[in-house]
């Protein structure tokens, strides 16, 4: 245990369904490491409660009542408000997405959901905070490797959808919520572009998300030069 660091990471729950917020925390409760401080039926109560308790984590939904969970976010963050937090939502759509990726959710889960999921979300919180408040500092290496989901730096072997060494999380995200905002398939070029990240980065992902099934590649012939390598996401 980390001096001076509670035993548990303290959440607050902001849910509005009653019942669907018991069971957010019973999943919650069960994976150790964590306990719910604090409850809320909509984002104004929810963002009261964040500033009263100084949660280390925000279990967060999006469709709610008052104000719902996109603005709630929008508000902490413009706020000197030092919570981290994990989206729970039916809300499946690009545009809500991108949004909450931007804005600093460190996972997202759609509803319906497994306790499978939530466990692995947690479990790699977990991993991430205790380390890295464990150090002083992090080399590269340390830090890509926290950063990947699964993992949680164990030592005891990659997980099956883990990243490459180099290639984060955050970014990943980035560039999903990107192609799933397109109709159309994107270029390496296009993709740089559009998340704001070099040409040969996002080539990098892109190419690991192909390989692991996430992205359908099409290869686009011109009339001169090389063909073009464009990507888009695999609808189900």
């Amino acid at each position: 245990m980390i001096k001076g660091r509670p035993q548990h990471f303290r959440v607050v729950l902001i849910e509005d369904d009653p019942m669907v917020r018991d069971i957010h925390r019973q999943f919650i409760e069960q994976t150790a490491g964590f306990a719910v401080v604090g409850t809320a039926g909509n984002g104004a109560e929810g963002a009261q409660l964040i500033r009263r308790l100084h949660p280390d984590l925000a279990i967060l939904d999006i469709f709610m009542p008052m104000q719902d969970g996109l603005e709630t976010l929008q508000q902490l963050r413009s706020e000197p408000v030092n919570v981290d937090v994990i989206a729970i939502t039916a809300a499946n759509d690009t545009q809500t997405i991108r949004k909450v990726l931007q804005l600093g959710a460190v996972d997202y889960i759609m509803k319906p959901f497994k306790y499978d999921r939530v466990k692995r979300a947690l479990e790699h919180y977990r991993n991430l905070r205790t380390q890295i408040e464990a150090r002083a500092s992090l080399s590269q290496t340390d830090l890509d490797r926290m950063l990947q989901h699964g993992d949680g730096g164990s030592g005891g072997g990659s997980a099956p959808n883990a990243l490459p060494k180099g290639l984060q999380e955050q970014t990943k995200n980035q560039i999903m919520g990107y192609l799933l905002e397109q109709e159309e398939a994107r270029s390496a070029e296009e993709v740089a572009d559009g998340v704001g990240i070099a040409r040969v980065t996002a080539r990098r992902y892109l190419e690991h998300l192909e390989k692991s099934g996430v992205l359908a590649l099409d290869v686009h012939y011109g009339s001169v030069g090389r063909p073009v390598n464009r990507y888009r996401v695999k609808r189900k």
